[in-house]
């Protein structure tokens, strides 16, 4: 008996099947990769994350098209370029030169302006353009900050933060007024772990002290002298926010939106190299006096 099998239909499946021959399935597509993962290989000079912020302002360009996107993908052979604006360009704070000698530059830091860079690129001037930081003050907080020249006095001055030797004093315009007219706000503060950024009132924080006086008033707003015994970050802010009293213009703790965050560093006491202590002062400015009818 002769068995036979099945005859295929398709002939050219047979050869498939037999390895003869191999199935066509079309052009093959070109690798395709992340923008910002084919930025990392060409940029070596930023991380990730700094490339993924220059995609997102609008700094990139691939195939002379700008791409906002950083998960965006194309072939490796696209050409990308990178143009970020010169710092110089767009600079537009113009911090007052309070005191400088070889060692140490107190500025007057105008309202908007950074202290420190973001990252490894920030297009705006901050103020580590103009020396080594020594403190800081938040973004829409004027007045009073020292830098440093050297290594040498950067560790001098901080070691008198740490110590609790340097003195600050501020004015802030609050919302409302406090139930004392003066008092010493002793309660500690710990990060807000559901808003990472922001800092809150918490019993398992860091001691937090701060001492204020009622300066003026009017209906709305009081002016307060204030001056923080620690040095928490934000623990001005999240200090008279927990009392009721939100400062002006602190859109984060108190919801209360204007011009400005109306706190001032009014006065920096601390020991310079050389062994001199001095007073350095930046003048409160206008709207401060006008938001409580003292201009």
């Amino acid at each position: 008996m002769i068995i036979t099998g099945k005859k295929f239909s398709k002939p050219k499946l047979s050869r498939v099947i037999n390895g003869d021959d191999v199935i066509d399935s079309g052009p093959t597509r070109p690798d395709l990769f992340r923008l910002d993962h084919l930025m990392v290989e060409q940029f070596t000079d930023y991380n990730r994350s700094t490339l993924q912020n220059f995609i997102k302002g609008g700094y990139v360009q691939v195939d002379g098209k700008v791409v906002v996107k950083p998960n965006a993908k194309f072939e490796k052979i696209v050409q990308i370029e990178l143009e970020l604006p010169v710092q110089s360009q767009i600079s537009k704070y113009q911090p007052q030169v309070i005191y400088e000698d070889e060692h140490v530059l107190v500025l007057d830091k105008p309202v908007g302006m950074l202290s420190m860079k973001k990252g490894e690129y920030t297009p705006e001037e901050t103020l580590e353009d103009y020396g080594t930081l020594v403190h800081r003050l938040d973004r829409g907080t004027s007045g009073v900050v020292i830098l440093a020249k050297d290594e040498d006095t950067r560790a001098y001055l901080q070691k008198q933060f740490q110590k609790r030797t340097a003195h600050k004093t501020y004015y802030a315009v609050v919302v409302g007024h406090p139930k004392e007219p003066q008092a010493k706000i002793d309660l500690p503060i710990a990060r807000n772990l559901k808003r990472p950024t922001t800092f809150k009132v918490d019993p398992a924080g860091k001691s937090a002290q701060t001492e204020y006086a009622v300066i003026a008033a009017n209906d709305n707003y009081s002016l307060l002298g204030v001056h923080p015994t620690t040095g928490r970050t934000h623990q001005i802010r999240v200090h008279l926010s927990y009392i009721g009293t939100p400062i002006l213009g602190d859109e984060v703790y108190g919801q209360t939106p204007a011009d400005r965050l109306y706190l001032h560093a009014s006065m920096l006491e601390i020991t310079i190299p050389g062994g001199e202590r001095r007073q350095f002062i930046a003048e409160l400015p206008t709207e401060f006096d006008q938001k409580v009818g003292r201009a």
